[in-house]
């Protein structure tokens, strides 16, 4: 574990700082033997062994309106959430028990899922074979509980992670797919040392600061999430790029409280408490029978600053903004995840 100098307690009067000596791409640090494909292998088994209780990610709170259902394929099996009169979740299949028609395409009308092919309409109780699904909506996210996929213990709802409150956060969730496994989008972000290389464009100055440690053993969910100093998370100190020289440095550390799971919480520096959540749900093989994995990354930005309330009234000019910005990032690491992947099917993979 490399040891930094003691930051200065007291903050700034503005967010941004000046870069005093920039240093080039080319000329950073290498970080490669910091990067242990064992100890990263590592971190992922233990994050892997850890409970969800057999439940999966769908797709943002926000996508979830009254007319329409939300969709998504999780390991092969169609699934639709749609919310009822009540406001409640309603989910089940994606096949309407009478001759299959995709519920997806069906519209909601006061509260019940009515199928576009011949009308039969369901109201989220079980019908003619159809089955619900447990859902949960948490303010951000929408998951649904396949038990079937799963194989885990059950669990009532799913493990959120700690987050800021609604109130004085803005949040952004952006949606992508990769030719790849959960595993592989994991993986990617319990990898921290590629950041200032792979992403120049948006860090710099990236220093792994603390790592698990090369016997650690599994720690509880509830220790990797409220835990921001945990043994089994990795701490960065980084430098959000603005523009030219100025940056937004930060402590943030990354734990992996479930097996298609990884927090960024941030711990010191502006925005402290705010979190940047992925999460990978399978989704089932392509046309060519190559695995595809969706990413749900739910970022809850904060600060205790009294300007943040401007940007929380201007939301929703923002979050096209923080959608775009986590788009160009993952256009890069799904391409990382999907080569991982690759390695992998021919055992070429040097972890």
């Amino acid at each position: 574990m490399t040891t930094q100098p003691e930051r200065p307690a007291r903050r700034a009067r503005l967010p941004l700082s000046l870069r005093r000596r920039p240093v080039s791409w080319d000329r950073q640090p290498p970080t490669w033997r910091d990067g242990r494909p064992g100890l990263i292998a590592d971190a992922l088994k233990r994050a892997q062994a850890r409970p969800s209780g057999n439940w999966y990610v769908v797709g943002a709170s926000a996508a979830l309106g009254r007319a329409r259902p939300l969709a998504r394929t999780v390991a092969g099996r169609e699934v639709v959430v749609w919310r009822g009169a009540d406001g409640g979740l309603r989910a089940g299949p994606g096949a309407c028990p009478h001759l299959g028609a995709p519920l997806a395409d069906s519209p909601v009308r006061c509260g019940t899922l009515v199928c576009h092919w011949h009308g039969l309409a369901l109201d989220g109780s079980p019908f003619a074979g159809w089955e619900p699904f447990p859902a949960h909506d948490d303010g951000v996210l929408v998951w649904v509980r396949l038990d079937e996929v799963g194989g885990e213990e059950p669990l009532g709802a799913p493990l959120v992670p700690a987050r800021p409150a609604p109130a004085r956060a803005v949040t952004a969730v952006y949606e992508g797919t990769g030719v790849c496994d959960p595993e592989d989008v994991v993986a990617n972000r319990l990898d921290p040392w590629h950041g200032a290389w792979f992403h120049p464009y948006s860090f710099v100055d990236l220093t792994v600061t603390g790592a698990p440690a090369a016997d650690a053993t599994a720690v509880t969910t509830a220790a990797a999430d409220t835990t921001h100093a945990t043994d089994d998370g990795f701490t960065v100190d980084v430098s959000f790029k603005v523009a030219g020289r100025l940056v937004v440095p930060v402590r943030a550390v990354f734990t992996a409280p479930g097996p298609r799971t990884v927090v960024m919480r941030i711990t010191e520096g502006e925005g402290t408490g705010s979190v940047v959540e992925t999460h990978a749900t399978p989704m089932g093989p392509d046309e060519r029978g190559r695995p595809r994995t969706a990413v749900t990354e739910a970022v809850v930005a904060a600060s205790d600053r009294p300007g943040f309330a401007l940007a929380r009234r201007a939301a929703p000019l923002l979050r096209p903004l923080m959608r775009t910005a986590a788009a160009r990032l993952w256009r890069d690491d799904l391409a990382y995840a999907e080569r991982r992947r690759q390695l992998r099917s021919t055992g070429r993979f040097p972890g």
